[in-house]
């Protein structure tokens, strides 16, 4: 009975040595843990910041420079995502809109249900549409390549679906018609220089395109009396005459109404 006691005694002793041992060990790893995961939130965190002094200060070679410092130290924390989006601001803010614009696009690849997603896309339309604004140093809008302009129009068409009531939305739909604009001016542009070659049926397509694409310019009271003179240079005074018409049903208050007003007195 004695070697019995102390047996289990003895068996008590260690299991209580070792359920003492485990919680110890335990203690001491989960609080060191948590303690560096704050370290690491609050290093990223005065990282970031000042990487932001050197973009107030508009030192963007260098902002740009810390950010990537921040994203490459903290990639697993918030401030590496921002640290992302700040380089491209710092690209936008040195006028490479090219270089914002692609920084952007990848942030909304790679963090596609990020808060700043809606800011992201935002400035890529803003982007593209700075690329097609008018300068004095080269050609009328309508006689360029449209290929930006198109890429403009989709992006912004686009952004305005997904937000249609975002804080950006005002100027994206303003933008939206100017670029609209700017795309059935340049197929009436394509339209007219058709119609001085007598190609009617080319000159027709490229107005009917601008028509069924691109609508909401304010261009389709001219496009339509274009279209109806077209039409009477074809002999098709029953195609010209119902374009007139729904020019003066349409769009009475248009300055096209009254060309189309008159062509119609002369179908009398």
């Amino acid at each position: 009975m004695l070697v019995l006691r102390t047996r289990t005694s003895s068996a008590l002793v260690l299991g209580a040595f070792l359920g003492i041992t485990a919680l110890g060990c335990g203690g001491a790893s989960s609080e060191p843990q948590t303690a560096g995961s704050l370290r690491y939130a609050e290093d990223a965190r005065l990282a970031y910041e000042e990487a932001m002094e050197a973009f107030e200060d508009k030192n963007w070679e260098l902002a740009k420079e810390l950010f990537r410092e921040v994203k490459r130290k903290f990639s697993y924390s918030r401030y590496a995502r921002l640290a992302e989006l700040r380089m491209a601001d710092a690209d936008w803010e040195s006028d490479k809109l090219a270089e914002a614009i692609a920084g952007y696009r990848t942030f909304v690849r790679t963090h596609r249900t990020d808060a700043e997603v809606p800011y992201a896309r935002y400035r890529i339309v803003k982007g593209l549409f700075n690329q097609v604004s008018d300068t004095l140093l080269l050609p009328p809008a309508e006689e360029r390549d449209q290929a930006t302009t198109r890429e403009a129009y989709r992006e912004l068409r686009s952004f305005l679906q997904d937000y249609p009531a975002g804080k950006f939305a005002p100027e994206a739909e303003h933008m939206l018609k100017v670029v609209t604009g700017r795309l059935v001016r340049h197929e009436l542009y394509v339209a007219r220089y058709y119609l001085k070659r007598d190609n009617f049926d080319a000159t027709v397509a490229r107005i009917q395109y601008a028509l069924r694409t691109y609508d909401g310019s304010g261009l389709e009271p001219e496009a339509i009396v274009l279209l109806g003179e077209t039409y009477l240079k074809m002999h098709k005074k029953a195609e010209a005459k119902e374009a007139f018409e729904q020019v003066l049903a349409k769009y009475p208050e248009s300055p096209f109404a009254t060309p189309a007003r008159n062509f119609l007195d002369e179908l009398r």
